[in-house]
């Protein structure tokens, strides 16, 4: 019974959203994991809670028109989902990238819900960005894109109702120009967005988290099986900030990281990723990965033509943990497949839903193989998101050692409650089973409490 009004919920999303389709990929992965919830207490379908938690509680479209430096006007989507605000205020990154769309907002949206849910802090669900790519743009092009694009996103956001961050295409230099225009317009200087200047009210290591929390919580579950990360060869995907962090805290945790990728292909250097070559290359000079070869000429670049077709050929290099930190749906069935084959035993995603359903599907079936589902392993970004709003708020500045001991305490306890829940379900060790009920459970009776608003 519960099943066929999962299957029919599911329909009836389709038909409503066409073609959203990693939206629908998401709200399947999660209802699925619901089943034993829903059929152990009936509060949740009696109170319509999955019919109302798929729907954005606002959606704002806006149009964004900047000059670019020759003078011409240049026209762009805007987009702010708030998706959920059941236990806090709207939390979740702004994406600037050419895919930015309706549907690829609504995913990001609904995950950040259970994403935000399980690091415990007060933090409802959302996302928002728009069409447009920071990449080859002047300083002052990105500029007067961010200055435009606030116009219409300073309606919605403040410190206490929707608080926006970073995400892809969306660093440092971008937060810096969007908090500059909110602030004139509105008058207010406030916690209104994260990821902010060090010297304006953002936080250390904020930068490292997502890829901090990522490694804590790929210990966290091997430490569970007698296990650790030392002495681990790790392939990871990416080269933003979650790849080269994953990498620097591997180290840390005594592990080596022989792999990272970009939009041009990926390195494979067999005596660990060069992490300062690599921030050198994309947080300084903003270049391809071939550039790597200038500092470790012994390493291998391989262009992403060579890829075998249908596959990311990173997941090919015998590993025993794999790091996918780049994008949606960037390891198939065939690449789960490659990895378990060539001896991985350990998938933490550290990007928003970088498997797929059907590689997902295949790793849970081998019970030598440990996953890390992306809602949880990658939490680490939105709850030192979460610190800094807290020390905006007490107007502190906390040091890094005291920020990186709470995000570990962090990813330790979404580690134990997805673990735990897991286990109360019948399923032990299921991340995803665990994860999805117990981020979504939190939020479920949070909206029953509140009535039908």
């Amino acid at each position: 019974m519960v099943r066929d009004y999962i299957t029919d919920v599911l329909e009836d999303i389709r038909r409503k959203n066409p073609g959203q389709e990693v939206f629908l990929q998401a709200a399947t992965e999660i209802l699925h994991s619901l089943v034993p919830l829903l059929e152990r207490e009936d509060k949740y379908i009696k109170n319509r809670i999955i019919e109302r938690i798929l729907v954005p509680e606002r959606t704002l479209m806006f149009r964004v028109v900047y000059v670019n430096d020759k003078l011409e006007p240049c026209v762009h989507t805007g987009y702010r989902i708030e998706f959920n605000s059941a236990i806090g205020p709207y939390k979740g990154g702004l994406r600037f990238h050419p895919t930015a769309n309706l549907g690829v907002l609504k995913f990001l949206g609904f995950e950040q819900i259970f994403k935000n849910s399980l690091t415990g802090l007060n933090m409802g669900g959302g996302k928002g960005g728009a069409n447009f790519n920071p990449k080859g743009k002047s300083d002052g092009e990105i500029m007067r894109f961010c200055q435009n694009f606030m116009i219409e996103l300073q309606r919605l956001i403040s410190d206490v109702s929707d608080v926006p961050a970073g995400d892809i295409g969306v660093g440092a230099r971008e937060i810096g120009y969007l908090f500059g225009a909110y602030k004139k317009i509105k008058r207010r200087f406030d916690g209104s967005l994260t990821g902010k200047g060090l010297n304006w009210g953002g936080s250390l290591a904020r930068t490292e988290a997502t890829g901090y929390g990522s490694v804590y919580f790929a210990n966290e579950m091997l430490c569970k099986k007698g296990d650790a990360l030392r002495g681990k060869k790790c392939a990871i995907s990416g080269s933003g900030n979650v790849a080269i962090y994953t990498a620097e805290k591997l180290y840390q945790m005594e592990a080596l990281p022989i792999t990272v990728s970009d939009s041009t292909g990926f390195i494979y250097d067999m005596d660990g990723i060069d992490v300062m070559a690599l921030k050198k290359i994309k947080e300084e000079l903003r270049l391809g990965l071939s550039e790597y070869l200038k500092y470790r000429p012994k390493a291998k670049f391989t262009p992403l033509a060579e890829y075998p077709a249908g596959r990311n050929a990173v997941w090919n290099i015998p590993c025993d943990a794999a790091f996918p930190s780049a994008t949606q749906n960037e390891l198939n069935l065939e690449d789960a497949k490659e990895l378990y084959k060539n001896g991985c035993r350990l998938i933490c995603e550290g990007a928003n839903m970088p498997s797929t359903l059907e590689a997902i599907d295949f790793i849970l079936s081998k019970k030598d193989m440990l996953f890390g589902p992306a809602k949880a392993a990658n939490a680490g970004g939105v709850a030192t998101s979460g610190l800094e709003m807290a020390q905006n708020a007490s107007m502190q500045s906390w040091s890094f050692e005291d920020v990186d001991s709470r995000l570990h305490d962090i990813m330790r306890h979404i580690f134990r409650i997805s673990y735990d829940t897991s286990k109360e379900f019948g399923d032990e060790g299921n991340l995803v089973l665990g994860s999805n009920i117990a981020g979504f459970r939190k939020v479920a009776d949070a909206m029953i409490d509140q009535g039908y608003l």
